[in-house]
């Protein structure tokens, strides 16, 4: 990636050569991989400064598998294997990974602040690239969405006082998550800051670029949405002062490594982790506009709410898309037709599927044969150990 960093060697493990099998081209013996062929899904494109194989994007997915002992650390055997296993996607959007400690909000995500979060980051990257694929790293701060017992005895913060109404899990159990202190004014450069430190730790530990998380109720989508945004200061108020923290965050983070290789993850209807927005239209059509003059590489947008409906109003997805000159992904309970609709017709120019790839190491393969798929184990999703992480069987057996 020309920025002097030597990817850390990774120790063949027993699936290497099953997903190096999985990766490769496909036979065009087979008439049905043979029609796939010529589908605008399946074909290579290019986002930002990134070419990719296929525009089938493997969405971001929390599993709850660092070494959280060692300081939230990924890069175990275990972790490298199910990002290679999936390295089959033309993209791949790692799990959120915090900026900091007070950005952390689930038990075991992983970090990308310290120099051990960064070499074990350069193991699963090093994989992936080695099996033909693209990853970028989502830049993650849950601002009030955590609890002290999972940010070092620390009070969340937020851009106001207001307590979401939800729970935490923690190694107590399920505790309520607290009242957030405002942030000051003079905080606020800082955390821009981690997040600009964020992006050049990515490039260091082996990542094409970044997934800025500005969705799903969390510290970027807080500022924006009047429902946890209720600042009298530059911060708030009005629209363009609701998009100023997420703005600058991209602009740091732009100015670090490049608009080619930065993208934002948008929610703007999902009313996730206790947020809502009185009218999301006019800030989210703000952003999208001022986005795209910043000539970012994507926006990930999650159309309606993660995982639950995708009808909601509120706002207008099609408009974004025309607005927004650079690559839209499109998210959100996208079977196999629906993807290749949106891309062919140009709804969308790559389509992201979480579940789907969670329970499917080779879902771009399954999805040219219009294969059987299996079934996510939701008991599983952030169960520690290999069960329903790097066990879901592949059509190669």
């Amino acid at each position: 990636m020309g920025h002097g960093n030597r990817p850390m060697p990774v120790r063949p493990s027993p699936g290497q050569e099953k997903a190096e099998a999985m990766n490769a081209p496909l036979t065009q013996t087979d008439p049905d991989i043979s029609r796939a062929e010529a589908v605008k899904l399946f074909q290579p494109t290019r986002i930002g400064d990134i070419e990719i194989a296929n525009r089938v994007v493997m969405a971001p997915l929390t599993r709850s598998r660092a070494d959280e002992a060692a300081g939230d650390i990924p890069g175990s055997e275990m972790n490298v294997e199910y990002y290679r296993q999936r390295s089959n996607a033309g993209l791949i959007i790692s799990e959120g990974t915090q900026v900091s400690p007070l950005g952390k909000g689930y038990m075991a995500t992983p970090g990308i602040y310290s120099d051990a979060q960064v070499d074990g980051w350069k193991r699963i990257t090093h994989a992936v690239h080695q099996a033909g694929s693209k990853i970028l790293a989502q830049l993650w701060h849950v601002g009030r969405v955590t609890h002290p017992e999972l940010t070092g005895g620390v009070q969340p913060v937020g851009p106001s006082a207001i307590q979401p109404e939800m729970d935490a899990y923690t190694h107590s159990g399920k505790v309520q998550v607290p009242q957030p202190r405002a942030l000051a004014m003079d905080e606020i450069a800082g955390i821009v800051d981690e997040f600009r430190r964020a992006a050049a730790n990515a490039i260091r530990a082996g990542f094409d670029g970044v997934e800025i998380h500005g969705a799903n109720g969390y510290l970027i989508d807080q500022f924006l949405r009047d429902g946890a945004n209720q600042r009298a200061d530059r911060y708030g108020g009005s629209v363009e002062n609701r998009c100023r923290f997420a703005l600058e965050v991209v602009d740091a983070v732009v100015a670090e490594i490049g608009a080619g290789r930065v993208g934002i993850r948008l929610s703007p209807v999902a009313p996730v982790n206790g947020l809502t927005d009185s009218n999301p239209q006019p800030v989210f059509g703000r952003l999208v506009e001022e986005l795209d003059k910043r000539g970012i590489a994507f926006i990930h947008f999650v159309e309606g709410v993660t995982g639950g409906p995708r009808e909601l109003s509120g706002f207008d997805f099609a408009a974004a898309r025309k607005a927004f000159r650079g690559a839209y992904i499109a998210n959100n309970g996208y079977g196999r037709q629906m993807a290749i609709d949106a891309v062919e017709t140009g709804r969308a120019d790559a389509v992201a599927f979480g579940r789907l790839f969670l329970a499917n190491p080779d879902l771009v393969q399954r999805l040219k044969k219009d294969a059987p798929l299996n079934q996510a184990d939701a008991k599983t999703y952030y169960k520690p150990g290999p069960v329903g992480y790097i066990d879901y069987p592949s059509l190669e057996g």
